[in-house]
């Protein structure tokens, strides 16, 4: 009994140890390679900054002379023209006789009213209202202002001086409202700064950005994403940029060798690129599938160009 024991503890030890031994041999195989493959598409050239929603011409409205306002005839966001009427005030001298007419009775102010006019504050130019200060009754003197009024809102973008080079007078702008994300308003470049600002120790241009059409949720102050378009290829070979390892002035990807089932560089040619994908100009057509390299592979292609280059294998060509 003893004896039958001790068999089957042995037998439930090496049941154990194969159980631990297999799956980390397992462990050991060869990893995954991680696959791309060549696509058609568009690709996009571009340059992103931050910007600024604020007016391009902001006027501030002040009374003519000193009083109290009688009425208010406009809110922020109406459109107004030049020559409207925004609010009617009475001077100070005009407030004090109505006041006194006041309590004679409502004939007598009635009739002080019709005599002494009120005095109109008018808009100066075409555009919209975006800050009202005032309402009826408050007294205001000439230095306050009484409006703010835009004649349209644009955007205002800082660029640093390495990419200023690259940004053109009506280039095609993209606009996206940090308040609003993924509505995508279009725009050109309307002006470009003469002269420098330094902003941490960078040196930035302001570019004026004006919007096709300015939508309705436009408001003054609001940050946004804008992208300066440099170029852009339609129906063109794409690959992920991880896919491409860039050495000097050549450009390599990895595919599998079909004689060794392994990983080999091959020199390609490339375009157009952007953060997340390069254009493919030659060295593989629509379909084919590459290696996203990984760290040895690049060890590899970098030891290998340091000798000098050599010629690039194509698995793709056919062999006769």
């Amino acid at each position: 009994m003893v004896k039958g024991a001790r068999y089957k503890v042995k037998e439930i030890l090496m049941l154990v140890l194969l159980l631990i031994f297999v799956p980390s041999c397992a462990g050991k195989s060869e990893k995954a390679l991680e696959m791309a493959t060549v696509t058609r598409g568009t690709i996009r050239a571009q340059i992103s900054t931050t910007g600024v929603v604020e007016p391009r011409n902001r006027l501030e409205i002040k009374p003519p002379v000193a009083g109290r306002i009688e009425s208010v005839l406009v809110e922020e966001g109406i459109n107004v023209v030049k020559g409207q009427t925004l609010a009617w005030m009475s001077s100070s001298d005009r407030a004090a006789l109505l006041d006194a007419a006041r309590a004679k009775g409502s004939a007598e102010y009635k009739k002080w009213q019709d005599i002494y006019r009120p005095a109109p504050i008018v808009a100066p130019l075409n555009g919209f209202i975006i800050q009202k200060n005032i309402e009826p009754g408050q007294t205001v003197t000439a230095a306050d202002a009484v409006l703010v009024m835009a004649d349209k809102l644009i955007v205002k973008a800082q660029v640093d001086e390495t990419d200023i080079g690259n940004i053109k007078l009506s280039q095609a702008v993209n606009i996206e409202l940090d308040a609003y994300p993924g509505q995508v308003i279009q725009g050109k470049v309307e002006q470009i700064a003469y002269e420098s600002t330094i902003v941490n120790n960078v040196t930035i241009y302001e570019v004026k950005i004006l919007p096709d059409s300015v939508p309705s949720f436009f408001r003054s102050g609001m940050s946004a994403t804008v992208n300066f378009i440099r170029d852009e290829k339609k129906d063109v070979l794409l690959l992920p940029a991880k896919a491409v390892k860039k050495i000097s002035d050549r450009d390599y990807v990895f595919v599998v060798d079909r004689s060794t089932n392994k990983p080999t560089s091959l020199q390609i040619k490339t375009g157009l690129e952007n953060t997340t994908h390069i254009e493919i100009v030659s060295g593989l057509k629509e379909k084919d599938k590459v290696v996203i390299p990984d760290k040895a592979m690049i060890t590899q292609l970098e030891s290998k160009n340091s000798h000098g280059p050599r010629g690039p294998v194509n698995p793709f060509q056919r062999r006769n």
